[in-house]
């Protein structure tokens, strides 16, 4: 029964002292509520080293923060799982209110194949991994960054620059033209 009661109170003790610093937090200091705009240009900017330029389209950049770390589940479509089509799916009704097909395969035969060197951000880039056919995707974000839906660790940023995707890279895509107009 002792060890109870002392636990009971150390408890109370430890809750009221966390009350007391919060209380004198308030006081002594404002509450800086951090922008969700500014934690995703400073993402990309510092930790992804893409920059961020009054061109880019912030919403697809916020967007691909929004989703980071979201886990791989093929054939998923939502924020509990999904895998490289469907996040570009999402992606492209999300921020360019368009409706793209819903498997990697499907997509490339909608777009016009673009150059490494053209990629602009929105872009989607193929891969043949282990394969003849396409069997990954992801949206260009610039500066050789592309985000996608890993199977090993989910929605994540990566380099076409690593030998990895730089094995099995297959193309990149640009929605065809009078699609792409409807997206501007």
């Amino acid at each position: 029964m002792g060890k109870k009661i002392i636990v009971a109170l150390l408890l109370m003790i430890s809750f009221v002292s966390a009350e007391a610093q919060i209380s004198s937090k308030e006081q002594n200091s404002t509450v800086k509520i951090e922008d969700p705009d500014n934690l995703a240009t400073e993402y990309f900017t510092q930790i992804m080293g893409v920059a961020l330029s009054a061109t880019s389209n912030l919403k697809l950049y916020q967007f691909v923060y929004d989703w980071i770390g979201t886990p791989y589940r093929l054939g998923g479509g939502t924020k509990k799982g999904i895998d490289c089509s469907g996040f570009a799916f999402q992606l492209y009704n999300k921020v360019f209110n368009t409706v793209i097909g819903s498997n990697s395969r499907n997509i490339f035969s909608t777009v016009s194949p673009v150059s490494k060197d053209e990629l602009m951000e929105g872009d989607l880039v193929f891969f043949k991994i282990g394969s003849r056919s396409i069997t990954h995707m992801g949206v260009y974000m610039g500066n050789n960054k592309f985000a996608h839906a890993s199977s090993s660790k989910g929605v994540m940023i990566s380099d076409l620059d690593e030998a990895y995707w730089r094995r099995y890279y297959y193309k990149g895509g640009r929605l065809l033209a009078s699609l792409r107009e409807s997206m501007n």
